[in-house]
C-alpha cells in the first residue's frame, strides 16, 4: 500500500475477540470485509493481496476470523453458512463503530464459502451494505437469501472452474440487485495462473470503488 494510513494493525474485534488487521488508509473512500472460504483464515495470501490491491485505491480493509480455533477445527461450523454470516454481521458492527471507520460505505469480499455469508449479511437488512465482489465463490449457498441483497454484486469466476462457474450463474439468475458476473479467462478455483488473482483485484477495486459511496441498492 503507498501513502499514509490513518489506522493500521492487529485488532480483536467484539464481541467474541475474533482476530483480525485493519487497515484505513488516509482518507479512505469506503471499508471492505473479507470472508475467508472454507480452511482458510484472515492470512489468506489471495485476499492479502487482493487487500493490499483495495488499500493502494483508498479503500480500508478489515481481514479477521470468522471462527475461533477451536471452532475451526469443526467440520460443521466451516460449513455453518448461517454462523459465518452472524460474524461478519458482528465485525460490520464493531468497524463501523471504530472512529478512524465512522461513516465510511461498506463492502464485503467473499471467496468460496465465505462469498455465501457475505451475501447472506448483505441480505440481511442489518447494515447499509453498499457492494459485494464474489472471487470463486459459492453464492448458492446463500440460498432465499439471495433474493434480499440490495448491494451491487459482482461474481468474479474461473473459466477453468467449471461447476463453480455454473453455480454462479444459477444464483445471477436469483440476483434482484445490480448484478455481473465476470469470467476471468484461464484462470482455475484458486486463481493460481499467471496474472489472473492481478485481474480479480482490477475487477474488485473497479467494483468498489464504482459503487461504495452511491447507497448501494439499485
Amino acid at each position: 500500500m503507498t501513502g499514509a494510513s490513518a489506522f493500521a494493525g492487529e485488532v480483536r474485534i467484539a464481541p467474541l475477540g475474533l482476530a483480525g488487521t485493519l487497515v484505513l488508509p488516509e482518507g479512505a473512500r469506503g471499508v471492505v470485509l473479507f470472508a475467508h472460504g472454507s480452511g482458510s483464515s484472515r492470512l489468506s495470501p489471495r485476499n492479502r493481496s487482493v487487500a493490499e490491491a483495495l488499500q493502494a485505491r483508498g479503500l480500508g480493509t478489515l481481514l479477521f476470523d470468522l471462527l475461533s480455533e477451536a471452532e475451526a477445527r469443526l467440520r460443521a461450523r466451516v460449513f455453518d453458512i448461517p454462523l459465518l454470516a452472524e460474524r461478519l454481521l458482528q465485525a460490520t458492527a464493531w468497524v463501523t463503530r471504530q472512529p478512524e471507520a465512522a461513516g465510511l460505505p461498506v463492502g464485503y469480499f467473499g471467496a468460496s464459502t465465505g462469498a455465501a455469508a457475505a451475501l447472506v449479511a448483505a441480505g440481511a437488512g442489518e447494515h447499509p451494505i453498499g457492494a459485494v465482489v464474489s472471487r470463486g465463490g459459492r453464492p448458492d449457498l446463500a440460498g432465499d437469501s439471495l433474493a434480499n441483497v440490495r448491494a451491487p454484486t459482482l461474481l468474479v469466476v474461473g473459466s477453468h472452474d467449471p461447476e463453480v462457474l455454473e453455480l454462479n450463474r444459477q444464483a445471477l439468475v436469483e440476483l434482484r440487485c445490480v448484478k455481473e458476473l465476470a469470467i476471468v479467462r484461464g484462470a482455475t478455483h484458486l486463481f493460481e495462473e499467471p496474472g489472473t488473482l492481478e485481474e480479480v483485484m482490477v475487477l474488485a477495486g473497479d467494483w468498489f470503488v464504482r459503487h461504495l459511496g452511491t447507497g448501494g441498492a439499485a
